[in-house]
């Protein structure tokens, strides 16, 4: 009946065994599963209890046990008991970090000071604390070596180093990050799957006044190249998102569609440039030209009578190429 490991290492080695093969089945991504999915906080406690109850059970079956034998039977188990399992090693080592002398053994340190009865002991610093010293004058050491004597980086210099990293995360995760997106860092996604995302939530939220094909009808007409507050993904997206003209134009759709989707959306609303609807309305607005826009390239040849002739060649649109493929 005598165990050979105490019930103090074998509940926490059960539980910690236990939680790392959940963590390991369960898919939480980034999070702990404990965390992810809070319901396993409760799995995690019930079989804690669970551990516990099975050690008091079996203690209780033992001292069940233990009053059933003889008296000499008993003797043999608590003796058996005594010798149960001891961290020799760790005792030794603790003994001689901690340098004190037996009880038995004072009378060798005592010093001659006699103050009213109360005498001294001359004992030596602790072994451990005389360790920790000696460390802390290697540390002193090597870091006034370091950084007085050879000028390694200072604390401005670590904290530009750490902003500069910090930086460089932020704008690595701003690009799988979709929904941080905004009108100063949007950019025109010509994906398929982006576009049909852009075409069911402008179908959803936008044809009541644009119509399904972009024509116009309360709304202004969105195939052609007059725009009221601007075209571009950046003006596109700022609309959608800040709403149209004071009273009379569109709401702002900040309130109910992610970043991510007003990107969508407003994508797919500068695809629709060009199409032709079946009922267009009136253009609306100024002609908007992208200042951005690359300029058309102009050569000059030379014809068969030696007049110069200017060839226009005029750069594609992006969406209009990824249409014809």
């Amino acid at each position: 009946m005598r165990n050979s490991t105490p019930w103090w290492v074998r509940v926490p080695l059960l539980f910690f065994i236990i939680f790392g093969l959940m963590e390991y089945f369960i898919d939480s991504g980034d999070q702990p599963a404990f965390i992810a999915y809070p319901m396993t906080q409760y799995f995690l406690l019930l079989v804690l209890l669970l551990l516990i109850a099975i050690e008091l059970i079996l203690r209780s079956i033992e001292n069940i046990m233990f009053q059933t034998l003889s008296e000499e039977a008993k003797e043999r188990y608590l003796a058996s008991k005594a010798k149960g399992w001891e961290w020799t090693w760790g005792k030794k080592m603790y003994q001689k970090l901690l340098g004190s002398r037996p009880i038995e053994e004072e009378g060798e340190i005592i010093l001659d000071h006699n103050y009213d009865g109360i005498k001294e002991l001359d004992n030596r610093l602790p072994p451990w604390w005389v360790y920790l010293f000696y460390v802390t004058i290697v540390f002193g050491v090597v870091y006034l070596v370091r950084f007085h004597v050879f000028g390694d980086y200072d604390q401005a210099t670590e904290y530009e180093q750490e902003m500069a990293a910090a930086r460089l995360a932020i704008e690595e995760y701003k690009k799988t990050a979709k929904d941080l997106v905004d009108v100063n860092t949007v950019e025109l996604l010509t994906e398929a799957n982006d576009l049909k995302a852009g075409e069911a939530i402008f179908s959803g939220n936008c044809a009541v006044c644009h119509m399904n094909d972009g024509g116009g009808g309360i709304g202004p007409n969105l195939t052609d190249d007059y725009w009221i507050l601007g075209g571009g993904i950046r003006n596109v997206f700022k609309t959608v998102s800040e709403g149209g003209r004071s009273g009379k134009g569109m709401v702002a759709w900040k309130t109910n569609l992610k970043p991510s989707e007003i990107a969508q959306v407003s994508s797919y609303v500068l695809s629709l440039h060009g199409t032709t609807p079946a009922n267009p309305k009136d253009p609306e607005g100024e002609i908007w030209i992208d200042p951005n826009a690359p300029v058309d390239e102009v050569e000059v040849e030379l014809d068969s009578t030696g007049v110069e002739v200017i060839m226009e060649t005029e750069t594609p649109n992006p969406l209009e190429q990824e249409e014809g493929e």
